[in-house]
């Protein structure tokens, strides 16, 4: 892609995006450390491991920005939630989420309009694993849902 305007608008949405997995990052660690700490080890577990998934999005995020001639920012556009109750924290999770895989949506249609299809292929290789995300949160939360306590105490222990 040719760096011009174009190149900036991508540029801003890529660093939009990257802001908002620093974010994402910072919040499942966050929570990983609460949860494993009241032994919720399970639930821990695939809070570090959505975190690390976030970290590689991040990253690849500022490969694409270094190359398209930016800089990639190292400023989170939210702060970490702490001391929340595990509802509490799947929602703020689904609620990250979906503001993510609205934004990589947009993302990808903008890039896609200014040419850039490595950009607009990118936004939607992280969409898919948002969704993902997504989906394991959603299904925790209907699972505690319907279940209560009984499930709560199947993701003690057991962690890493």
């Amino acid at each position: 892609m040719a760096k011009g305007t174009d190149a900036k608008k991508v540029i801003e949405l890529l660093n939009q995006a990257r802001a908002s997995e620093l974010t994402a990052i910072l919040q499942y660690m966050a929570q990983h450390y609460e949860l494993d700490d009241a032994d919720f080890g399970k639930l821990a577990t695939l809070m570090k491991a959505t975190a690390i998934e976030e970290m590689k999005h991040a990253e690849a995020l500022a490969e694409r920005i270094l190359f398209l001639g930016g800089t990639p920012t190292s400023t989170p556009d939210g702060a970490a939630k702490k001391g929340q109750k595990i509802a509490e924290m799947l929602a703020t999770d689904i609620g990250l989420e979906t503001g993510a895989v609205r934004m990589y949506n947009e993302s990808a249609v903008a890039c896609a309009e200014a040419r850039d299809q490595v950009s607009k292929d990118l936004f939607e290789s992280l969409l898919a694993q948002e969704e993902a995300h997504l989906n394991a949160f959603q299904n925790t939360q209907d699972h505690i849902r319907q279940l209560g306590d009984s499930y709560l105490a199947t993701l003690t222990g057991g962690g890493e």
